[in-house]
């Protein structure tokens, strides 16, 4: 069986994602627009709370990043714990785990059979490019932290001799199953859930959502779960930065590890679960090989290098069954921001998801309830989205997004239309115009302007998932329509007729 695109969650589902589109003008107490984990678990919250809720989602639920995700469901962070202590104290790192471990029992609450949640170890393994006492410096804070964990060996995988911190009551599920449940209990609580795309927000009391369509939604508040707002331009954007991460599912013995999660030290790094623990043969996930978007050798390098660290440190792998990837959206200080929007009075915005989306959007859920009912709540300032921040991870972030912006300048990639094979896509420059064009399977053109909508950065082609990607924030769009797949961007590319490309110009 070849390798697929789709995510290994969506090849196993069956169901399909059925909105009826919102085609009239409503009014509700809270509109929130994504409907993904995050979206799902604050509406969840939200009606519990007694309060009205209508879900805005431009495609279904779980087919953002959420149905793309690994689905480990950790409290044991991915950004160390004591890179956490170290940025937000020893205060805030409590009240991180705090959060999470919460999180993942809200999860298993909230679990339909389907979801498949099992409780499991993870495993923590030390990757040779990191400190050598680094184990050590983990396990002495998160004992601190009360996270429970013991020094042990995974020998199968051959990471600095399988010597590992093992950390019991993490867990697994299938996300897709779950949030699928979570829908079906939000429609059973009376909520709303409808097709639309919103493309803007006016904060105030009424606040309103526009959307492409035309209908609006008039609201006492707005939750932007959409895992980058796509309302504002510049204030999350400097403070977090996009990667991808890519995933693998191979046909493994079910004797190769044990039914647990792992992780590496490494940067970027590794990490790997079982899909179920069924049978005496099983699909291996392995995830890694994370880069900035738009910001790699446009071939299919990752999956290449990904599959040849797993044959090399798992003996007994079979075939690659699963071939995808992610969007991770880091902050430069590894905790999301989620609450009130900076400067405003009834926005809310879940971002910032650190590669701990399923737990950080969950958490959103009774942080969110709180604040939009007028209480407080104990996890409000460790996420909260005003915080600053202006360290060395800050000052490196920003300086890459602002050499980007010098493809404007550039030299455009070789060749022309005319050479255009099947398939591929090409930023060819017309003058001082960047264009971004794509010859789809059946040899048709397909030509925009290559300026993302955002922030004016050039757009540059992803050949693995045949995208437009922006290198500056990571936005990302369709190839054939130009349609946005990804945000910050809060509108397609602009079109261009492909007839005023001849190769004749290709030149310029």
């Amino acid at each position: 069986m070849t390798a697929r695109l789709d995510s290994l969650w969506a090849d196993r589902s069956a169901s399909k994602n059925r909105l009826y589109r919102l085609d009239r003008d409503v009014r509700t107490d809270v509109c929130v627009i994504g409907a993904g984990i995050a979206g799902l678990s604050v509406a969840r919250c939200l009606r519990e709370a007694g309060r009205e809720v209508v879900i805005l989602d431009r495609r279904g639920v779980g087919c953002g990043e959420t149905g793309r995700s690994s689905a480990h469901v950790s409290f044991a962070l991915d950004d160390r714990l004591c890179a956490l202590q170290d940025q937000h104290g020893e205060e805030g790192a409590l009240l991180a785990v705090e959060s999470h471990r919460a999180a993942v029992d809200l999860i298993e609450r909230w679990s339909t059979e389907a979801a498949g949640f099992t409780r499991v170890d993870g495993y923590l393994l030390r990757a040779p490019s990191s400190a050598p006492d680094l184990l050590e410096r983990e396990a002495e804070t998160a004992r601190r932290l009360g996270v429970e964990v013991h020094a042990d060996r995974v020998p199968a995988l051959r990471i600095d001799g399988g010597r590992a911190l093992r950390f019991p009551g993490q867990a697994r599920i299938d996300p897709l199953a779950y949030v699928r449940g979570l829908e079906r209990a939000f429609r059973d609580g009376g909520g709303r859930l409808l097709r639309a795309e919103a493309t803007a927000i006016e904060d105030g009391d009424p606040c309103r959502v526009i959307t492409s369509a035309g209908p609006h939604v008039d609201c006492r508040a707005v939750v932007v779960c959409t895992n980058v707002p796509f309302h504002r331009r510049v204030a999350y954007h400097t403070k977090q930065a996009p990667y991808r991460s890519f995933l693998l599912a191979f046909e493994a013995p079910r004797d190769l590890l044990p039914d647990a999660l792992f992780w590496d030290t490494g940067d970027p790094y590794h990490y790997l679960r079982w899909i179920d623990a069924a049978g005496d043969a099983g699909l291996l996930l392995v995830g890694g090989a994370d880069h900035k978007v738009g910001q790699r050798e446009p071939d299919e390098v990752p999956f290449r290098e990904l599959e040849a660290w797993a044959r090399a440190h798992l003996l007994g792998l079979g075939a690659r069954q699963h071939s995808w990837s992610g969007q991770i959206i880091e902050p430069v200080d590894g905790l999301a921001y989620i609450g009130r929007d900076i400067g405003a009075r009834n926005v809310y915005v879940v971002t910032g998801d650190s590669g701990n989306g399923l737990t950080h959007g969950t958490l959103a859920g009774p942080l969110i309830a709180a604040l939009a009912g007028g209480e407080d709540h104990p996890w409000r300032t460790v996420y909260d989205p005003a915080r600053k921040q202006f360290g060395r991870e800050w000052i490196k972030e920003n300086a890459n997004v602002a050499w980007q912006y010098h493809d404007w300048v550039a030299p455009a990639e070789g060749g022309g239309v005319d050479d255009l094979a099947r398939g591929e896509g090409r930023v060819l420059r017309r003058g001082l115009r960047l264009c971004a064009v794509h010859r789809d399977g059946h040899g048709q053109l397909h030509a925009f302007s290559a300026r993302c909508p955002h922030l004016g950065c050039a757009v540059r082609w992803n050949r693995i998932e045949r995208s437009w990607d922006c290198p500056c924030h990571g936005s990302r769009f369709e190839a054939a329509n130009g349609a946005v797949l990804n945000g910050p961007a809060a509108s397609g590319l602009e079109p261009i007729d492909p007839a005023t490309l001849g190769e004749r110009d290709a030149s310029e």
